[in-house]
This record gives C-alpha cells, sequence and structure tokens, in this order.
C-alpha cells in the first residue's frame, strides 16, 4: 500500500491554523490527506472581551478551546502545542516574560519540533515566512526554529535522542502576492481604516508587507468547499474576530478575493526551486 500523505503545519497561535491558510489545509484534508497543526503558544496574550471569558479561568484556557473547536471544523488529524507562552507584539512587556516564545533559545524549540517531524513523517511541512508576516515575535521565532528542525531531522548527529532520523520531501512558507497587499492597503481607507494601524489593538502596520516581496513558487486555487470549512473553523476563534468577516482589514480581504478568486500562496524553501515555474500542488513531485 502506498503511504499516506501527512503534512505538518507549524504555527504560533491558535487560529494561526484557519485565518493563515486554513483553505489549504481543508482541502488536502478532503483530498484525503493526514494534517497535523503544531502550535507554539495558546495565544495567552492575545485581546479578549469580557464577554467571552465566561466559564474560562485564562485566555490560553478559552483560545485552547477555540482551537479545539477549529481542528474539528477543518478535520485536522491532530493538534500538538509545544508549551511555551504567547509573547504578544513587539515591544510589548510580554516579550520579556521567561516562558514566553521570544525568550527560548531557537536550539530548543527546534529540538521539540524535530521529535515531532522524525514521529509523524511528514511528506510537506509548512510554516510561517520569515518576516512572520506581519513582524510578530512568535511568527518570526516559530519560522526560524522550523528552518533549523527541517534541516536536522535527517541529520543523526543533531538531537540525537528525539528519535531515527527522516528527511520530509518539501517545506514552504505561506506568503501573501505583494500585488494583491498593495491592492488591500490602498483599499483600507474607503472604508475607514488606517493601514498602518490595523488589528484590534491597532498595532498592526500592514505597509511593512511591502518590504517582504518573498517568491511565489506555489498557487493554490481554492475550492468552494474548503473555503466554507475555513469559515466554519474560523467562526470557532470568535474572541479574535473570527465569523466577523465584515469588519477591519478581513472585510477588504475576503472582498478582493470574490473579485479575482481565492487562492493562498506559497515559497518553497526545500527543494530549492529551479525556474520560476509555479506549482499547482504542495505535494508536486512527491513519489
Amino acid at each position: 500500500m502506498d503511504k499516506e500523505k501527512t503534512l505538518i503545519y507549524f504555527g504560533a497561535h491558535p487560529d494561526d491554523e484557519t485565518f493563515g491558510m486554513g483553505s489549504t489545509l481543508a482541502q488536502y484534508i478532503i483530498a484525503g490527506v493526514k494534517v497535523y497543526y503544531v502550535c507554539s503558544t495558546r495565544g495567552e496574550a492575545g485581546t479578549v472581551d469580557p464577554e467571552f471569558m465566561q466559564g474560562y479561568n485564562s485566555i490560553g484556557d478559552l483560545r485552547s478551546a477555540e482551537m479545539k473547536c477549529a481542528a474539528q471544523a477543518l478535520g485536522l488529524t491532530g493538534v500538538i502545542y509545544l508549551g511555551y507562552r504567547d509573547s504578544g507584539m513587539q515591544g510589548s512587556e510580554d516579550n520579556k516574560n521567561p516562558a514566553s516564545l521570544a525568550m527560548a533559545p531557537v536550539d530548543e524549540v527546534a529540538g521539540l519540533m524535530v521529535k515531532i517531524v522524525r514521529e509523524l513523517k511528514p511528506d510537506v511541512v509548512i510554516t510561517h515566512d520569515a518576516g512572520g508576516g506581519y513582524g510578530h515575535p512568535d511568527h518570526i521565532a516559530t519560522h526560524n526554529a522550523v528552518v533549523k528542525a527541517f534541516y536536522a531531522a535527517n541529520d543523526q548527529k543533531q538531537y540525537p535522542g528525539a528519535g531515527p532520523v527522516y528527511q520530509p520531501a518539501k517545506l514552504y512558507f505561506g506568503v501573501r502576492s505583494l500585488g494583491f497587499m498593495k491592492v488591500m492597503v490602498r483599499l483600507m481607507p474607503l472604508f475607514g481604516q488606517n493601514p498602518r494601524r490595523a488589528g484590534r489593538n491597532k498595532d498592526i502596520d500592514m505597509t511593512k508587507m511591502f518590504n517582504q516581496n518573498y517568491p511565489i513558487n506555489a498557487v493554490i486555487r481554492l475550492k468552494k468547499k474548503a473555503i466554507q470549512i475555513r469559515d466554519k473553523a474560523a467562526a470557532c476563534h470568535a474572541s479574535q474576530g473570527g465569523g466577523r468577516p465584515r469588519q477591519g482589514p478581513l472585510r477588504v480581504f475576503r472582498m478582493i478575493e470574490k473579485i479575482r478568486g481565492q487562492r493562498d500562496y506559497f515559497m518553497r524553501d526545500y527543494p530549492p526551486p529551479n525556474g520560476k515555474r509555479q506549482e499547482k500542488d504542495l505535494f508536486e513531485g512527491i513519489k
């Protein structure tokens, strides 16, 4: 029998698996791929309105429950937490918390990831881009650790106690089309939104994404069923604005998507791209 296809997405917080590339994950799950989400933190530093805290002792408990709901909606094979604390946005006091991901040595985080890779044996690994999308410290820390772990997983000299070596076939970073982001930023003021002060806490400068012109090596055209599943999962993350696409930058994002067709974009780090041809399937070429 052929080996069942496996994909691991390494993300920083509960909701990254849905808001980031939930449709792509759902599309592969529909196709029979085993998809795992490895989450670095429980989102403890996220902003939550008091109404959502009823019945929960902490923000981490709430967001973990939302994550469980989203995982079921997407059909994830499993969710694994690395156990670090949310570091908050750049420059916040949460960055200094000794339990935060931002304070953790990259070798330590990578070691946990290597063990997971060697145990689950994924064909494809996906994580955040090098700039962390909008610069979130946890996204950047997760990216750095995943890159180290990916290339160490097949080296028996590195992390010898993490199990037998294994080499995943591909490593991708989720990215945004630069042209898409420029159109979005230009449209936001028309809807009364400041692209330099986006997000729930107005602490995200979306124009910084213009400095991140990553190559696009794969484009996944999203099917209606996968998008519907993503939207159902997004509604689980109610404390973070999921299920309310008519508010904030997400409103503009969804509007543009409907006009041009919904797609997810990826940069391939391994194997190194040869030429400018864009893949239509992240499992392309894997036997």
